[in-house]
């Protein structure tokens, strides 16, 4: 299977809807152990990523839109969220050249890049109950893959799911969530969940084409 601009333009844009239906969902889940508006921040980069794709013009190559997407989603408002996906872009950014086609290896390379791009500015990693908890095994499970880009994206949002759920048993050590010591056990964290709804949106999308 290969990816062109157009197969992007979708799968980007069903990761968005997802998110920006469930943003009053990912509210709640983290006004129980934090401040109560992580669905409000990812509705504001999801409408962000959105409004990029919609402007996304024929001469721009991948490696473009996704440099200058990383730095609209760095410049949304609202805590930590919008530079950790923006680094997380940015390094996706960092697989390509001036491809106009993404083939499997190509398109394991920039979620590699990505993650690569996260652990340099966040030390959190499996279960630190934040958005690695999802993105890790989502990537992980992309990288070790031996089927297509549907096949691929349709693991990473079951991989990704798994992770965020995981995240209802560990005790936080990021975030305000960390202040609640054992209390934030028991809740997911929403970073987490917001990362397995993005990937699961991706999956439907693609699944369209």
């Amino acid at each position: 299977m290969i990816l062109h601009k157009e197969e992007w333009k979708s799968i980007f844009n069903s990761g968005c809807a997802v998110l920006i239906d469930q943003a009053e969902m990912l509210s709640k889940i983290d006004a129980e152990i934090g401040d109560g508006d992580h669905g409000v921040t990812i509705k504001r980069i999801a409408e962000t990523i959105k409004s990029a794709v919609d402007k996304w013009h024929d001469d721009s190559t991948l490696k473009n839109f996704l440099e200058n997407l990383a730095g609209q989603v760095m410049g949304v408002a609202g805590g930590s969220a919008s530079p950790l996906w923006g680094s997380f872009l940015e390094g996706m950014a960092q697989a390509l050249e001036d491809q106009q086609e993404i083939d499997e290896e190509l398109f394991k390379n920039l979620f590699a890049k990505g993650l690569e791009a996260m652990y340099e500015i966040t030390p959190a990693r499996l279960g630190d109950k934040t958005m690695m908890d999802a993105l890790i095994p989502a990537v992980e499970t992309i990288k070790t893959s031996e089927i297509d880009i549907k096949g691929m994206l349709q693991a990473a949002a079951k991989a990704a799911q798994e992770g965020a759920d995981k995240t209802a048993h560990y005790q936080a050590r990021y975030g305000r969530a960390k202040n609640l010591k054992e209390r934030s056990i028991g809740h997911k964290d929403p970073g987490a969940v917001s990362m397995a709804l993005f990937f699961t949106g991706l999956s439907q999308g693609i699944n369209k084409l």
